[in-house]
């Protein structure tokens, strides 16, 4: 285990040296008038797998980055699982485990025929964000976890602030969750991004500008690539010192993130966001 730690700590030192990770991140904060003042790094193996000579690793890279700005501190957290890969007792690999969407990309049509009870609701959003501080880097067990589970924790939030379901069992419609089965919109970046900017009832989002128009609970849809096609999901949990969104995220689960995401291995200058202020 002490060789291991080793390793980690090796690789965590080795990418606060890497110009584009470490350079954007410290760049971001700057141009905020911010300041990572300590970092931390450490490692847990949720996985082993041992065949002959060889041996993998699988672990949760966990960073926690002490910022201070404008006299403000507030910790951002970062979890990344990681392989280790020996071969006859030396390192050969070391890597970020990939994941990939397995649901299908549908743009939906949100409208359904329901209870018009369900056509108007209060927004909770104090129970959204304590959801979304609850479960950032853990599993409600009441839900499937997906490889790609940004929208399914944001969905989650949603519903935890007292977003109603609405269309089962119909995936391509509505946004809901039930049983052992789900609606694209609930699990999938790009169909939750087109429900709520399509839906008139129930669940919602009404689109704005920019990013420091959104409050608590609020939502931010991510296309890293500028393709037309989103990628990734965030809930508004707490602001920065100048009004900025700071945000929770799931598949690499994340807390009090600042929202533009520009410390992101996915990011690219082509990025695309829309900002969705909910109820």
């Amino acid at each position: 285990m002490e060789s291991l730690q080793d390793h980690w700590l090796d690789f965590f030192h080795s990418r606060q040296h890497q110009d584009d990770w470490w350079a954007r991140k410290k760049a971001l904060w700057a141009k905020r008038d911010g300041e990572i003042k300590h970092v931390q790094g450490k490692g847990e193996i949720f996985q082993k797998v041992g065949h002959n000579q060889e041996s993998e690793y699988d672990y949760l890279l966990h960073f926690s980055f002490l910022i201070k700005q404008e006299g403000q501190f507030h910790l951002e957290e970062m979890v990344t699982p990681y392989r280790l890969h020996f071969r006859n007792g030396k390192l050969e690999e070391h890597e970020e485990i990939p994941r990939t969407q397995t649901e299908e990309v549908r743009t939906l049509s949100p409208e359904v025929k329901q209870d018009t009870r369900e056509a108007r609701f209060s927004y909770d959003r104090m129970a959204a964000v304590q959801y979304a501080e609850r479960w950032w880097n853990s599993y409600n067990p009441a839900y499937r976890k997906f490889d790609v589970d940004c929208t399914n924790y944001v969905s989650q939030c949603l519903f935890a602030g007292g977003a109603p379901m609405r269309g089962a069992p119909a995936r391509e419609t509505g946004w809901w969750y039930q049983g052992d089965n789900w609606s694209f919109s609930w699990a999938v970046a790009h169909s939750l991004r087109w429900y709520l900017s399509g839906s008139t009832i129930g669940l919602q989002g009404q689109e704005v500008q920019r990013a420091d128009e959104l409050i608590l609970g609020d939502i931010i849809c991510y296309d890293f690539e500028g393709d037309g096609r989103f990628d990734h999901n965030t809930i508004v949990v707490a602001k920065d010192a100048y009004g900025a969104p700071l945000v929770n995220a799931h598949t690499d689960n994340s807390r009090h993130r600042y929202w533009s995401y520009e410390d992101s291995t996915a990011w690219t200058p082509n990025i695309q966001y829309k900002f969705f202020r909910i109820g």
